[in-house]
């Protein structure tokens, strides 16, 4: 593809942590911004007098990251935290999610728009459930690739062995989850062995030091591009200047690609045109993709709005009313209603629905089926069905994480409630 589809999908990467409690993920995080050298002195200086008071006998880097006082004082993560860092190969967005299964709903959160998934395991307490846990998760949100840590290698003697059943345990779980890429790393966080730089601790490791494979790892091909498809986000009307003197249609492309002059369909009134041109930022370009934000003109003046979809002919989305959704339950103070009434947010589309039926919550420890309780509430995981008011076009989420995935909205409160996936019925 072109300069700018190499920009897109190399130069930036979203990944999210995970692990059990005290496996030392913000300390990780400290490290990589550490030794990327991508704090300021007065953060550093900051974090070195904070650790001098709670008598750390070193500098705590979890603290860089675990900005809540609440977190400070608990020595936990309770809320997602996103952080930025950059080396000269590539641009990072980080979610640091919590370990605690009472956070469910915060590592759901943080992993939804993220490429990658860096799980760490303590060493001295190999894989826990916990672990089982947050590799469901990142495989049931489409994770592609997924990086286990083993950490704290250091109180361990750097034996090989440790590592070794590490890695062999996991794999006999991993065997039922849907990972294309799975990579394992043995890393001291605290002292940074394999993080930046290969560790002289760890001879018998002959793989590649965390941040080079966070740089390298390709996630162009994590995007569809096979199915066009571009939820209107937004009507561009003639305004009395020279960028915005035709009327266009904004929105992020969603799958696929489209094409100058390529015949395309709009949805839901089924008519078809051509594209009249596609614009990015201020410039004409030849071609948009997945997850290029463009306007689009066509060449006939057809009713289009917000909430309304363009797609290919010969390609077209799932048109249905009736879905299979495996939802994660955000609230606190409300359950799932069965027969209850929600608006549901689908791309640029809202709609109202109708709970039809729980089928079966998820034991998100063992992956085994519960039948005998259906009651859905915070940080549940659950397969329902439902039915709405008009029309979606929708795929399934394992196909397209843009289309195939909603939230659902509480009347009442206002409050996003849950967040859901498009399954094949």
């Amino acid at each position: 593809m072109s300069e700018t589809s190499d920009y897109l999908h190399m130069d930036l990467l979203r990944f999210t942590t995970a692990g059990s409690v005290d496996d030392g993920k913000s300390t990780l995080i400290g490290r990589l911004l550490y030794d990327t050298k991508t704090i300021f002195e007065d953060q550093l200086a900051a974090v070195e007098r904070a650790s001098l008071e709670r008598g750390d006998h070193y500098v705590d880097l979890a603290l860089l990251t675990d900005g809540l006082r609440a977190e400070r004082e608990q020595g936990i993560t309770i809320d997602v935290a996103y952080r930025y860092f950059a080396t000269p190969r590539r641009k990072f967005i980080i979610a640091d999610t919590p370990g605690h299964v009472q956070y469910t709903r915060n590592m759901v959160t943080g992993a939804s728009t993220a490429n990658l998934a860096l799980l760490l395991v303590d060493a001295r307490k190999g894989i826990l459930e916990q672990t089982c846990r947050h590799s469901f998760i990142a495989s049931l949100l489409g994770i592609k690739h997924l990086i286990i840590c083993v950490n704290k290698m250091d109180l361990v003697g750097y034996r090989e062995d440790v590592f070794d059943k590490a890695v062999s345990d996991f794999k006999d779980f991993a065997s039922r989850l849907d990972i294309a890429d799975l990579q394992f790393i043995p890393i001291s966080a605290l002292h940074g062995d394999n993080v930046v730089e290969k560790s002289a601790n760890m001879p018998w490791y002959r793989g590649m030091p965390l941040i080079y494979a966070l740089e390298t790892v390709y996630v162009g091909s994590d995007y569809n591009h096979v199915d066009p498809r571009f939820p209107v986000q937004w009507v561009v009307r003639p305004q009395s200047n020279e960028f915005h003197d035709f009327r266009g249609y904004a929105g992020r492309v969603s799958g696929g690609v489209f094409k100058k002059g390529d015949e395309v369909l709009l949805l839901p009134s089924g008519f078809t045109t051509r594209i009249r041109s596609i614009h990015f930022h201020d410039r004409e370009i030849e071609e948009a993709f997945s997850p290029m934000s463009v306007t689009v003109t066509l060449e006939n003046e057809l009713d289009l709005s917000r909430g309304d979809m363009i797609a290919k002919p010969k390609n077209m989305p799932k048109v249905l009313q009736d879905l299979e959704l495996m939802v994660c339950w955000f609230s606190e103070s409300t359950q799932l209603r069965p027969r209850g009434k929600y608006t549901l947010r689908h791309t640029t589309r809202e709609v109202k629905c109708l709970v039809k039926d729980v089928r079966y919550k998820v034991d998100i420890n063992t992956l085994h089926k519960i039948e005998d309780d259906r009651e859905v509430r915070l940080n549940d995981i659950a397969r329902i069905g439902i039915r709405t008011s008009s029309p979606l076009f929708v795929d399934t989420y394992e196909r397209n994480r843009m289309t195939g995935s909603v939230i659902l909205i509480d009347d009442l409160t206002n409050a996003t409630v849950a967040a859901g996936m498009i399954l094949q019925k």
